[in-house]
């Protein structure tokens, strides 16, 4: 894998800029990570104040590497984030990873996820030279697997040993 790039770059798609997150977007982040819609499907704990969404983009920020690409999904021409997209947990031997998202309720139904995750895989395939992307989802969460197929993951058999409630999907190259 290429490892000397720059970290999170900028990305644009038709409707879409996918920029490095900032302490600027603490508000959005906030709104992301308390959103009881959202967090129902995610094995995280919710923020709760403006505090909670800085020390997650300061750890984002001090964390960013070759080893995690962490991007702010806005509207282009608009700073304000929608939503999240990332690349983590990097196995470089096997050229693979995973991919992770996330978008405001309001912005769900309009075809924005799929845009910004093209955009991300393509980087990931052809810039980091990834042959493997995983996802993990909720087995309830139908607007995820929705997604994920359209983007031609497969749904793995394989059992997600730390949480029986989560389902794989791949995508090969």
């Amino acid at each position: 894998m290429n490892r000397n790039l720059q970290t999170s770059p900028i990305l644009i798609s038709e409707r879409l800029t996918l920029r490095k997150l900032s302490k600027n977007d603490s508000e959005e982040i906030l709104q992301l990570r308390s959103d009881k819609e959202i967090n129902k499907f995610l094995d995280r704990k919710p923020s709760k104040t403006v505090e909670d969404a800085l020390n997650f983009i300061t750890s984002i920020i001090e964390n960013e590497s070759g080893e995690l690409f962490y991007w702010a999904i806005t509207k282009t021409g608009e700073d304000k984030p929608i939503g999240t997209i990332c690349l983590f947990d990097f196995l470089g031997d096997l050229r693979k990873c995973e991919i992770g998202y996330e978008l405001l309720t309001e912005y769900h139904g309009q075809g924005i996820m799929i845009e910004a995750a093209k955009k991300v895989i393509e980087y990931a395939i052809k810039t980091l030279e990834l042959k493997t992307i995983d996802a993990l989802t909720h087995k309830d969460n139908q607007s995820s697997t929705k997604l994920l197929q359209k983007l031609h993951f497969k749904k793995l058999d394989d059992i997600v040993e730390h949480n029986p409630n989560l389902v794989l999907f791949r995508l090969t190259t």
